[in-house]
């Protein structure tokens, strides 16, 4: 998947960068964009028992960033809902909680509504340096 600044359109994945982190949504019009949680800004911190799928406007979403659209591959886009499914299941779980950081975080929720499978690229390259942090770590004590 590719990541462009262009036009949003429903149904698309959006994200934007805050810090070292990506936030995921998707796109339903400038007045909804549905997500798992509010941006991770200092003023929207919670505890995650508390975030919950929800509706929120485009100026919310964004904090004011440059919103990246998703590329779809070829397979990517045979492999994915049509756009109106995604806003139809995105919608159908607004209210869900269960956000877990590592286990179940807004990146998992947009990629099980397009795709149908759950799975965050921002998480699996979080381990994958832990792990490589780890066998450095291994490597120098021998």
């Amino acid at each position: 998947m590719k990541w462009a600044y262009q036009e949003c359109r429903r149904g698309d994945i959006i994200r934007v960068k805050l810090g070292s982190v990506y936030h995921y949504g998707i796109f339903v019009s400038d007045d909804e964009v549905i997500a798992f949680g509010l941006p991770p800004t200092a003023e929207n911190l919670r505890r995650q028992d508390e975030i919950k799928v929800l509706s929120t406007d485009i100026e919310t979403f964004s904090c004011g960033k440059l919103i990246e659209t998703a590329k779809l591959s070829f397979t990517e886009k045979r492999r994915s809902n049509p756009p109106d499914k995604i806003v139809e299941l995105s919608r159908a779980r607004l209210g869900e909680g269960g956000y877990s950081l590592i286990h179940n975080n807004c990146e998992h929720f947009v990629n099980e509504v397009v795709f149908g499978q759950s799975f965050s690229r921002q998480e699996q390259e979080a381990r994958d340096k832990w792990r490589k942090f780890l066998q450095k770590k291994n490597n120098t004590r021998g």
